[in-house]
């Protein structure tokens, strides 16, 4: 049986502010941290003895971090790696003397070197679009004297999605701009009092995190589609996952994995992604399998945008695997929580919360509840401008929703 509550719900507020961790690398929809905390406690409510929590969109790690801190083990996975640098990073244990230490190393030895020290001629092209030329030499030089002089990797993770989060500033895109896009008039700045300053932050966040060494915490860059082990190994899974009209991590991410060499094309990171549309077979056969909200709304996406209606069929096929990969991962007993909106395109209501309810119940999952949460934290303007910076103008193309759902499930033995 599913329920759905759209009173006030618990889930609209946390009991206290976030933690500077949170905010170590900026990322797109951020999960808010107060989510897993109440997840755990709803299931410890339910009878669940916790003792492991799952994450299998783990994005910048706010359910890693929140569960470590919570005392329990943790596994999640991304196919961004960047965003699984950013979450081993945020989930990690430091000593914070050495994190200083190496901090005056690498600005010493920064200090100490040229850009002459440094050939760019073998970075990607698609770099030349976004820094000039003095910028993109005191990054690369930046960035050898991290690999090189940071021996530890755990450390070097650190320094690099520092490195990481300075990336858009130093560059040409556009100040909070959701989408690629060059800002003309922007100055070159300084590399090195960017980096320290970003360092710096970081360093304050570790402090007031407070991580023990202990629990584990298991960050691995995967397809949840593709993923194997961890049968029947999580008490609880948190996640928010991806929506049919979601951002392109691959784009808004495409500095740090240019730059860090996850990819010579940042566009082939797109491949393997929840709604690809590459992997669609006979579109008819392929619509007729989807549970029927998802039927419904790919019909309607048909009338006004076929491609839409193609991305869309292959996400909710998507989706619906994914819900059965995690029936797979949870022991008996077992609690899911997701967060997901709904959307609308071209007029199309597109029901995401409603689709993941089907496909909850269609994977054997019960006591599956819908409850509706304010998003807070956010900008508190309705719509986005041509350029993806917000507005309170309803001529902008771009809607921005200011509520979402929690929904959960069991998985009785």
């Amino acid at each position: 049986m599913m329920k759905t509550t759209v009173a006030k719900s618990t889930w609209d507020f946390g009991d206290c502010p976030e933690l500077k961790i949170h905010r170590i690398h900026a990322y797109p929809a951020k999960f808010p941290a107060f989510i897993t905390t109440k997840a755990i406690a709803l299931a410890r409510e339910a009878g669940i003895k916790v003792q492991t929590v799952a994450d299998v969109f783990c994005g910048c790690g706010t359910t890693a971090f929140e569960s470590r801190k919570a005392g329990l083990d943790f596994w999640g996975c991304d196919i961004n790696p960047v965003a699984t640098l950013i979450a081993r990073v945020k989930s990690a244990s430091y000593d914070v003397p050495m994190l200083e230490d190496y901090s005056r190393k690498i600005s010493g030895f920064f200090a100490a070197t040229s850009d002459c020290s440094v050939n760019v001629d073998r970075l990607p092209e698609r770099l030349d679009y976004w820094f000039d030329e003095d910028t993109k030499k005191a990054l690369a030089r930046l960035l050898k004297i991290i690999r090189i002089r940071v021996r530890r990797p755990v450390y070097r993770d650190f320094f690099l999605c520092a490195f990481s989060n300075i990336l858009k500033p130093a560059s040409r895109w556009l100040t909070k701009s959701i989408k690629p896009q060059i800002d003309p008039n922007k100055e070159p700045v300084q590399v090195a009092p960017l980096f320290k300053k970003q360092v710096d932050f970081m360093i304050q966040a570790v402090k007031e995190a407070g991580l023990d060494r202990e629990p584990d915490a298991r960050i691995e860059h995967e397809n949840l589609l593709t993923l194997d082990g961890h049968e029947k190994s999580a008490d609880i899974i948190v996640t928010s996952p991806p929506y049919v009209t979601s951002y392109e991590y691959a784009d808004l991410h495409q500095l740090s994995s240019l730059w860090l060499g996850y990819a010579k094309d940042y566009r082939t990171l797109r491949n393997g992604a929840i709604g690809s549309v590459h992997n669609v077979g006979d579109y008819e056969t392929e619509t007729e399998k989807l549970p029927p909200t998802g039927q419904r709304i790919v019909n309607q996406l048909k009338t006004v945008d076929s491609h839409k209606a193609r991305t869309s069929l292959r996400y909710f096929s998507d989706m619906e695997r994914a819900v059965q990969q995690c029936q797979r991962f949870l022991r008996p007993g077992g609690m899911i929580v997701l967060v997901i909106g709904d959307t609308e395109y071209k007029g199309v209501k597109v029901e995401n919360s409603a689709y993941l309810l089907e496909c909850l119940a269609k994977a054997g999952f019960t006591d599956v509840t819908r409850t509706k949460r304010r998003i807070t934290g956010k900008i508190l303007t309705p719509y986005r401008n041509a350029k993806g910076r917000f507005s309170r103008s309803a001529d902008s193309p771009k809607k921005i929703y200011a509520e979402e759902y929690v929904l959960t499930g069991r998985l009785h033995g």
